[in-house]
């Protein structure tokens, strides 16, 4: 008997197309900037103690070797010049500093909506490192890590959703010059996104180029003194309790240009930080609270992330852990510290040990994401795509990282409970003479998008499904998705007038 009845025509295909177009940002169920906090490891008597015991570290040990620029600054702030050559921070001074301190610091982005607000415990992921190496997987080969690879890695970054910011993640090791390495890197990344960047410079003399030519990026000195899209990365210290010197100069230069800066305090526990996580935690805290002086004697209110990169170590070998469980610790310590201090705060998270982007990889990178975001973590620095603790990085691991990511900030957004997400309506309608489930239901249907993350790359087929699809293997899924990318004309590179320029007045070794 043949069924005259009418059929829909396009209804399944067009609410398939309808759920895989992309998502206003209104609508998306995660976004830049969510709330995190709710996790807390350390009680608020524990935050105390570390919190003093930075300031006698501060007040007792001191600092050594800054910058004569450094010693003038600082003493005259009302730090005291030991004989034995060290800094010492008076309480009362830390405490003074802390209140000038920028507490709502803006991250801009070159295009106004990629712009970061880190007031309270605002949650974002971004790149980071300074990796030597570029990861093939298809070869698992490791390789020099180029220009081009660092233009490629800030391309790919722009595209995805869960990347919010790009901080260099390698070395231009094409380059021989250090200069001319420090302005490639930064048209590398400026010409790859308008997203905000991290970088870092070598020496002082190296950030008046810079500088020159984020104004000729910008238009102006003024347009980017209103709406710098750079920051400073600067390891201001080597661990333990010394000022690097020639990157502390480095920083007041980047300061007096109008440049954000990261105060990047990275020691390792066990080897340069204590071995304890409290431990690494209070010598973390007291560097940065010392670059808070530093910052603040200089330029009161200057915008400034309170950087507390400690990193694990595995005291068998002396090799960094940074995939470990004591690494998102010491970061999710870290982030409820930043809470305390009521100041801007960034930390390590997300990066693996493991060699290329397997099993391992997922649990460590995942492990670390969750506890900095759940933790209110401002800004999670290489939170996708490192690999072999901080050595390579992967472009493939990148893209695979922002599912990753888009799976943490929901953890992040938590769950909401009020009237109509309690569900009693819907379950007076399905189960009192209704269909006995929720599938397809209006509130199922209505919700299904803002409240879900679904993943880009990852496979949640059935196997009978999977083995038809020709068992699709997720790494090449990821190479796939990059070539497409990278066939594309990048949408972030400059006007043909800007980019000329740029050239003309620097050696810029990516082809035009």
């Amino acid at each position: 008997m043949n069924d005259q009845t009418p059929r829909r025509s396009g209804g399944r295909n067009a609410r398939r197309a309808s759920r895989a177009a992309p998502l206003s940002a209104e609508t998306r169920p995660i976004r830049a900037g969510l709330t995190g906090g709710q996790y807390k490891p350390l009680s608020d008597a524990d935050v105390l103690k570390i919190h003093n015991a930075a300031l006698e570290a501060l007040e007792t040990i001191g600092l050594a070797d800054a910058p004569p620029s450094g010693i003038k600054l600082l003493t005259e702030a009302g730090a005291i010049l030991g004989d034995d050559g060290r800094i010492r921070f008076p309480r009362a001074l830390v405490e003074d500093m802390l209140a000038k301190a920028c507490k709502t610091v803006t991250l801009h982005g070159r295009a106004p909506q990629h712009d970061l607000d880190l007031s309270g415990q605002r949650v974002h992921y971004g790149t980071a490192g300074a990796a030597v190496h570029l990861v093939e997987p298809d070869g698992k080969t490791y390789r020099e890590s180029t220009v081009q690879d660092l233009h490629d890695a800030t391309r790919i970054a722009h595209r995805l959703d869960n990347i919010h910011f790009v901080q260099r993640p390698m070395v231009c090791r094409d380059i021989l010059d250090n200069c001319e390495m420090d302005y490639n890197s930064l048209y590398a990344c400026t010409s790859g996104t308008t997203k905000h960047i991290g970088m870092s410079f070598t020496e002082p003399d190296f950030v008046a180029p810079a500088l020159e030519m984020l104004h000729m990026i910008a238009g102006s000195e003024a347009a980017w003194r209103e709406r710098p899209f750079i920051s400073n990365s600067n390891c201001f210290v080597v661990p333990p309790m010394k000022f690097a010197t020639e990157a502390c100069e480095v920083m007041e230069a980047c300061i007096r240009g109008g440049m954000p800066v990261l105060l990047l305090s990275a020691g390792m526990a066990g080897a340069t930080a204590p071995s304890t996580v409290a431990g690494a935690i209070v010598q973390a805290c007291a560097e940065c609270l010392a670059g808070i002086v530093y910052v603040n004697a200089l330029a009161p209110g200057h915008p400034a992330v309170f950087g507390t990169w400690p990193f694990g170590l595995d005291l068998r070998t002396g090799a960094m852990t940074v995939g470990s469980g004591e690494q998102a610790l010491l970061t999710a310590g870290c982030a409820q510290m930043h809470a305390f201090y009521g100041v801007c705060g960034g930390a390590a998270g997300g990066a693996s040990d493991s060699k290329l982007p397997d099993m391992q990889a997922g649990w460590e990178q995942m492990c670390s994401n969750v506890m900095a975001g759940l933790s209110g973590l401002n800004m999670v620095y290489e939170a996708a795509g490192m690999h072999a603790s901080l050595l390579g990085f992967c472009h493939e691991s990148l893209i695979l990282g922002d599912d990753i990511i888009g799976q943490a900030l929901r953890c992040v957004r938590g769950i909401e409970v009020d009237d109509e997400t309690l569900a009693l309506d819907q379950m007076r309608e399905v189960c009192l003479g209704g269909p006995g489930h929720y599938l397809g239901t209006d509130a199922t249907l209505a919700r299904m998008q803002t409240d879900h993350v679904y993943p880009t790359l990852g496979d949640r087929t059935s196997p009978k499904e999977w083995a038809e699809k020709d068992k699709p293997d997720l790494i090449n899924k990821a190479t796939a998705l990059k070539e497409a990318i990278l066939a594309k004309r990048a949408s972030s590179r400059f006007a043909a007038d800007l980019d000329k320029a740029l050239r003309e007045r620097f050696n810029i070794h990516l082809p035009a």
